[in-house]
């Protein structure tokens, strides 16, 4: 995707080919700013504090992460340590864990001075994958803005989000609002309504600076808005993405993402969730019972950052002082609730039938 004219993706190796520049979220929507990481220390800072975030991001960063720590030290013990150092940096994604997967398998059997190089391979493959299969979930989700366009006789295709999902979430192109983008780039007139997302605010920080880039129109929402605009029939479509889904559907999300769906299964819009394959976790069927939640600092919930008039970008408190404050970063949307899952091999049922119709490589070990 472009900002400011200028393709970029959220991540890639520098040129020197000694560390991984990212785009600085935490500094959005204020700021565009590119951090370097040159050690697998910062790569897990960087995850933690979220200036890398979003599932298929995060398994990029992990990858690109363990490469950094094996041009540190080869050594079987290092990647051992630098593989359990990043998987615990962040609990609920599973694509994380996927990403260090395929790079510890890559590299396991190889001498120690090869390892680096085959990292390094590995790690642009894993960014590139996600690229196609972002672009293909787009492509994929086109169908339902043309269906919703022929349903309605309004100005533009009415669609509601929430967190961030697209391509700051995501190497490229995004989960959720790629088949935003390709309906726009396509012609289709849409228009999104931005759930802010508190804590952290990725709707409005995030989602609403890389629509805004992109020339798609859209309005910020309160978070308690949506359901208000779904029972006046201002919402034709509801997407989402997903942290991870299970091999039965359910699928857990930013916090808020289940009210949504409640809302809109109770008005009759169809509810969407985009995802590539590395973040369904075919191991897990019961996604309340099994789906770690991660519970993140209070001081997400307590604090707020903002511009002033003036132009200087603080950090204020909104809470009393000594309120107590919970900041659970996910909930879990029962299958049931979903209209359907798009992914880069085409839409399905979310269900467990549903799925392994379109990974039928995943049949004989789900039964």
């Amino acid at each position: 995707m472009k900002v400011g004219g200028t393709p970029y993706r959220t991540i890639w190796p520098t040129a020197d080919g000694t560390a991984v520049e990212i785009i600085d979220q935490t500094r959005l929507p204020h700021a565009f700013r590119t951090t370097r990481l040159e050690t697998v220390a910062e790569t897990i800072h960087a995850i933690r504090v979220m200036q890398v975030r979003g599932a298929p991001l995060i398994g990029a960063a992990a990858a690109y992460g363990l490469w950094l720590a094996l041009r540190a030290d080869p050594t079987d013990a290092n990647l051992a340590a630098a593989f359990d150092a990043l998987r615990e940096s962040r609990p609920t994604a599973v694509n994380l864990r996927w990403g260090l997967d395929r790079v510890r398998a890559r590299v396991a059997d190889l001498p120690e001075l090869d390892r680096a190089t085959a990292a390094l391979i590995e790690a642009n493959a894993i960014a590139d994958d996600d690229v196609l299969t972002c672009r293909a979930i787009g492509e994929h989700g086109l169908k339902l803005f043309v269906e919703a366009r022929r349903r309605s006789d309004r100005q533009a295709v009415q669609v509601l989000t929430h967190c961030n999902a697209g391509w700051l979430a995501t190497v490229d192109h995004g989960t959720a609002l790629s088949p935003v983008y390709a309906a726009h780039d396509a012609g289709i007139p849409v228009h999104v309504w931005v759930d802010e997302t508190r804590p952290r605010n990725q709707g409005a920080s995030l989602t609403a600076w890389e629509l805004g880039q992109h020339g798609v129109p859209h309005t910020v929402i309160a978070d308690n808005a949506g359901g208000h605009l779904m029972q006046r029939g201002h919402v034709d479509l509801c997407l989402t993405g997903t942290d991870r889904t299970t091999a039965t559907g359910d699928v857990c999300n930013k916090i808020g993402t289940y009210l949504k769906a409640l809302a809109a299964h109770d008005n009759g819009v169809p509810f969407y969730v985009g995802l590539p394959h590395s973040t369904i976790d075919w191991s897990i069927r019961d996604g309340l019972a099994e789906i770690p939640i991660e519970e993140r600092s209070p001081s997400e919930v307590v604090r707020i950052c903002g511009r002033t008039d003036a132009g200087e970008v603080i950090e204020v408190q909104v809470t009393p002082d000594g309120s107590a404050a919970s900041n659970i970063a996910f909930d879990v949307t029962p299958a049931r609730l979903v209209t359907g899952l798009i992914t880069e091999r085409g839409l399905c049922a979310a269900n467990a039938e549903g799925l392994l119709t379109l990974y039928p490589e995943r049949r004989t070990a789900a039964e």
